[in-house]
């Protein structure tokens, strides 16, 4: 199952995707957090109720979850990107830091280049969806706690990620970060070391590499993560990017107004979103 979330009409549509038109659940649960958990009170009644059907192209996608109450962003979690990185780290843990939703938009919305800064660059990045609550999850129980995947791009400010030893102002400046365009439900997705991730920048190929790179697997994640938070439904754990980032490239590249970036996971689609200006 496809899941998304639009705005439509002055509120926010969420459900199942059926072709072109959403089938909206809106009515059925509160949030799509809610619509996401796990069981026959969540992915499976999402996955069945028959509601209004809304023409995809009639609204504006918005992050398939548009307020969770955590974002996990993973660092350096490829070889590749730890061996172009500034900040290699042979830490037998994963490397953690948040994002908050207000830096995360929908597919085909615009994303921001900050007036402070002009080194806005690309991190296309598989994310998980949680969709079953939990705490000291064992690795080997981890999957069954994931509702889905989607693509995800973790703009980041390089600058500002740079002020200290700390990551979190160059990743999280309001509307620098997408996520969509929808979740891909496990049952289209049993294992997510099967899948294969590109970022292009104008449709040049920046990055391309198979999530089995990953450092630290999925399972592995969520069973570290869940150590030291309790994971909810709607949660993302976004679990790192590929090497071929803009800095590390010479001379290094950045995003400008105009661009068009894209993060396209097999399996999942393509979330596209235009570079602008920050509104001053």
């Amino acid at each position: 199952m496809k899941f998304a979330t639009l705005h439509h009409a002055g509120r926010l549509a969420f459900g199942r995707i059926e072709g072109a038109e959403l089938v909206d659940v809106s009515t059925t649960f509160a949030s799509p957090a809610e619509a996401l958990t796990l069981g026959a009170d969540g992915v499976v009644a999402c996955a069945t109720t028959d509601g209004a059907r809304i023409a995809l192209d009639s609204g504006v996608f918005a992050p398939p979850v548009p307020s969770p109450e955590r974002i996990l962003c993973i660092g350096v979690n490829y070889a590749a990107h730890r061996a172009e990185s500034d900040r290699p780290s042979d830490s037998p843990y994963p490397t953690v830091f948040v994002r908050f939703p207000s830096s995360v938009v929908g597919h085909g919305n615009a994303i921001e280049r900050p007036h402070v800064s002009d080194r806005f660059d690309w991190e296309g990045e598989l994310a998980v969806v949680i969709g079953a609550r939990g705490r000291y999850i064992a690795a080997a129980d981890a999957l069954s706690h994931v509702a889905g995947y989607t693509c995800f791009n973790d703009g980041t400010i390089r600058d500002y990620q740079r002020h200290t030893t700390q990551f979190i102002p160059g990743k999280t400046f309001d509307r620098s970060g997408s996520a969509g365009p929808w979740i891909v439900t496990t049952d289209e997705i049993p294992d997510p070391s099967t899948l294969h991730l590109r970022t292009l920048l104008n449709g040049e190929e920046m990055q391309s590499a198979p999530t089995s790179n990953l450092i630290h697997d999925v399972p592995a994640l969520i069973a570290y993560c869940s150590e030291f938070t309790t994971l909810e439904p709607g949660d993302l754990i976004v679990t790192g990017t590929p090497g071929g980032v803009g800095y590390a490239r010479t001379p290094p590249v950045f995003m400008v107004p105009g661009d068009v970036v894209e993060v396209e996971i097999s399996g999942i689609g393509t979330l596209r979103n235009t570079v602008v200006d920050e509104p001053r």
